[in-house]
């Protein structure tokens, strides 16, 4: 039970403003007080509202609120946050750096609760107040990481939600890997990962199929790390699509990375998409520079989820990232020019997990009376500038309780 209080003073959108043209050029925005009771929005006025005497205020400041984000594709296992700086070793190829990451890991396992913890700190105070982390499970590390990434989700569960992909990071066709997965399974994995089944497992329906053997004897979701480019990358995603509608695992499935739909021609990009959304399969793309996306604006119009995670960071494969969601909408915009005002706001629902303040057609959509009183306060005018410049969380709300940052 959370005490009851009113946020107030807290800037909402309430249109957008076109010009002749009925090009969106400007977002309108209000200050409202909002009750807060039981982790929801109990009643929303607007700040000349007369809070009734001796009910408790807590003043927003004038900062805009915006939902807050789903971080969908993470490694907290991974990570060397809390320990001494440590840059990436050079190694010469794809072999040698997953032998060196095993080593390490298995050295690393004791810390495993500790620097997790402290990737959760980092992203929390960037506004996301749900993780889904990919936990390596393989012949070398077994249990050990995700006994200890349990741990400290475990500890923050009053503070966010969470969900945990048992990953087969040297790939699920090895010797011992099906048995351990299944393990991580009954031992609090959430959902089932896969990896590369053709670049890594060189067995693409062979690996898929175990995939899906292991989601159905768990009834469990699936997410699976996509690399593998090109139609290879393509016909991987197709084949899992057919093996969904197959098995009516509809809404369960996501393919993270898929930098393969988008090296493909276009008319194969609708046809993929159109599939995807058929059976209600997502998309978790990081956002990364240096290789192809997938075709975010194509699977969004066609009604494909698509979602935004800042991948491992600041480990044995990269020494770079900062956990912010937003950061990467903003590397977004830049990367294929999305600079309007309409463009920049309805973007923020990549990083949520689909909720925006306003819909595609300017109607107030978030927040509502009887929402969730999960939101992070910035100091900026709109969802549009805050999308563009990556302002900081000023303080972060999940049901009603601060759990980042200070207000």
């Amino acid at each position: 039970m959370t005490k009851a209080y009113w946020l107030r003073n807290v800037r909402l959108e309430t249109g957008y403003i076109k010009n002749e043209a009925e090009a969106v050029v400007a977002t309108e925005t209000d200050l409202f007080n909002l009750k807060i009771e039981d982790g929801r929005i109990l009643e929303k006025h607007s700040a000349d509202f007369v809070i009734p005497a001796g009910e408790e205020t807590v003043d927003a400041k004038g900062y805009l609120a915006l939902p807050t984000f789903r971080e969908m594709h993470n490694h907290l296992d991974k990570t060397y946050l809390s320990l001494d700086w440590k840059s990436c070793i050079p190694v010469k190829n794809l072999e040698e750096r997953l032998k060196y990451e095993a080593m390490e890991l298995e050295e690393l396992a004791p810390t495993a609760q500790q620097r997790a913890s402290s990737m959760i700190e980092l992203l929390l105070a960037n506004g996301s107040t749900h993780i889904r982390t990919h936990v390596n499970i393989d012949p070398y590390i077994g249990l050990k990481n995700l006994e200890g990434v349990k741990a400290a989700l475990e500890a923050y569960s009053d503070k966010l939600t969470y969900e945990i992909v048992a990953f087969p990071q040297h790939g699920l066709m090895r010797e011992h890997v099906i048995p351990l997965m299944k393990e991580a399974m009954r031992s609090g994995a959430h959902l089932v990962g896969g990896l590369d089944p053709a670049g890594i497992d060189n067995n693409i329906e062979g690996s898929l199929y175990e995939v899906m053997n292991l989601a159905a004897e768990f009834d469990a979701g699936i997410d699976i790390h996509l690399h593998d480019g090109g139609f290879v990358g393509y016909y991987t995603v197709d084949k899992l699509a057919e093996m969904v509608e197959d098995a009516k695992w509809y809404n369960r499935v996501a393919v993270s990375h898929a930098f393969g739909l988008g090296e493909v021609p276009i008319p194969q990009q609708e046809a993929i998409a159109e599939k995807l959304s058929a059976t209600g399969m997502s998309i978790m793309s990081t956002i990364p520079i240096t290789k192809t996306l997938p075709p975010i604006e194509l699977l969004d119009r066609k009604g494909v989820k698509v979602f935004l995670g800042c991948d491992g960071f600041y480990d044995s494969w990269s020494p770079f990232g900062n956990g912010d969601l937003l950061e990467k909408l903003t590397r977004y915009g830049e990367l294929f020019r999305k600079s309007d005002e309409w463009s920049l706001s309805q973007s923020i629902k990549w990083a949520s997990g689909g909720p925006t303040s306003l819909t595609a057609d300017g109607e107030v959509a978030w927040p509502l009376v009887g929402d969730d009183a999960t939101l992070t306060l910035v100091n900026a005018s709109s969802s549009a500038e805050a999308a563009a410049r990556t302002p900081r969380r000023e303080a972060v709300f999940f049901k009603g309780k601060v759990v980042a940052g200070e207000i």
